[in-house]
């Protein structure tokens, strides 16, 4: 195991370091904003303490990044493999074109999370969220599946206006007991089923375990279900009738 105090060290540098080394495992102390940490980073575990930069994780491809804090824009960006673990928050951005891989934020994210996510080959990208999601989560969705859990949102919608602008497949769950304003026709709504719940508990399981959530007490809740809308696609939101 690799251990550096990244203090002021200047982000190339850092990433340059980890890229070189032949340790799988690493510990980065003092982070302060350094960007694009564990990018494209394959079959390495890196625990971050303090808050990296934008663009953690981007274009991951099989590595593991642990969070014991923050997190900020555009984490995830375009992964393709492996898990990014977030011990708190995370920016606008998160997840955005993911097209494989995990990624477990425990707390909040920021606006355009999930924005075009896809399933790339056999890859299923998920991307969990526990608290809540800023508008226009699941932008143009294609595929993958995102779950906002909304703890401490007391069945409030757990994200803002336009959730699912331009979906054209995928799946986003809403644990909550109200649905969020300004849905647009592409997206279709129903309440989840007992297999819904089934497929969540699969899901849920990890994350779960993770961050020492109670995953029957969750699931005991309501979620809504929502998937594109074959009757209304999104191409239609420019046609004029």
């Amino acid at each position: 195991m690799t251990q550096i105090d990244v203090g002021k060290m200047e982000y190339r540098h850092l990433n340059e370091q980890i890229r070189e080394s032949k340790a799988k495992q690493f510990i980065l102390s003092s982070v302060t904003g350094q960007r694009y940490i564990g990018c494209a980073q394959k079959d390495k575990t890196i625990t971050i303490n303090g808050t990296p930069g934008n663009g953690l994780g981007s274009y991951l491809d099989g590595a593991t990044l642990i969070v014991n804090g923050n997190a900020q824009d555009a984490t995830g960006d375009t992964m393709n493999e492996g898990a990014i673990i977030v011990h708190g928050s995370c920016g606008d951005g998160t997840g955005y074109a993911m097209r494989g891989g995990k990624l477990y934020i425990r707390d909040s994210a920021g606006y355009r999370c999930g924005i075009h996510m896809k399933a790339f080959e056999e890859k299923q990208p998920l991307l969990v969220i526990g608290e809540r999601a800023g508008s226009f989560l699941g932008e143009y969705q294609a595929g993958g599946t995102i779950i906002v859990l909304g703890r401490n949102q007391e069945g409030k919608a757990p994200v803002g206006y336009f959730c699912g602008t331009g979906m054209h497949g995928g799946t986003i769950y809403l644990r909550c007991d109200t649905l969020p304003q300004g849905l647009p026709p592409q997206v279709a709504v129903r309440d989840a089923d007992e297999e819904d719940k089934a497929l969540l508990s699969n899901l849920l399981d990890e994350y779960c375990t993770l961050f020492e959530f109670d995953r029957e007490q969750l699931l005991a809740s309501h979620f809504f279900v929502l998937s594109a809308n074959s009757t209304t696609p999104y191409r239609m939101m420019y046609t004029h009738v």
